[in-house]
């Protein structure tokens, strides 16, 4: 039974998603937030641990600030180098893919999870997930939602408190709410020393 509603949760499909293991399953993950969150930033490997252990995958090389949160953490898969600052929360119902090099910014939130419109559904606990893609060389600045089912693409910029409903094209600065490709990231935009 929890294997197939995952399932239809990871495939986009509506489900009944309020079940006794799956609320086993995040306290699980809410309980691994905590230890981490209580940490002391020096704890560094403790801290390294905790994530290596809740997230599905992560490479060398990364810095999660606290506080940190997720649902289930084994539906995350991040890159290397990866750079997250203070406040970052991800509901993974679906898979949350994160590539090489992308740094988040304060307060970002990323969203796989939906729920019914109608308010006896969205109280029977009907919801769906889609998921969410960040390609390699992102960087999403402080503030920003993403929403179900969004593919960041490669070197994209997102600005300060975007909303972000749809794909953004690779290489492009995008931001607002909703979020919209503003122009694309050339040469001209490097930075002289």
């Amino acid at each position: 039974m929890i294997d197939q509603l995952l399932t239809d949760l990871h495939h986009g499909r509506w489900v009944h998603g309020i079940h006794p293991e799956v609320s086993e399953m995040l306290i699980a993950t809410e309980d691994a937030c905590h230890r981490f969150n209580s940490l002391m930033p020096s704890d560094i490997e403790a801290r390294c641990r905790i994530i290596t252990d809740m997230l599905g995958s992560i490479g060398h090389d990364f810095l999660i600030h606290s506080p940190f949160r997720c649902d289930f953490g084994k539906h995350i898969h991040i890159g290397d180098n990866f750079v997250a600052n203070f406040g970052l929360t991800i509901l993974d119902e679906a898979p949350v893919t994160i590539g090489h090099n992308v740094f988040i910014g304060p307060g970002v939130s990323i969203y796989t999870i939906t729920h019914a419109m109608l308010p006896d559904q969205r109280n029977e606990g009907i919801m769906k997930a889609l998921p969410v893609t960040i390609e390699s060389d992102v960087w999403i600045c402080g503030g920003v939602t993403i929403l179900p089912g969004v593919t960041i693409g490669r070197g994209a910029v997102i600005g300060a408190g975007s909303v972000v409903t749809d794909d953004v094209p690779p290489m492009h600065l995008a931001m607002g709410n909703p979020c919209r490709p503003v122009r694309p990231i050339t040469e001209s935009d490097r930075v002289r020393i």
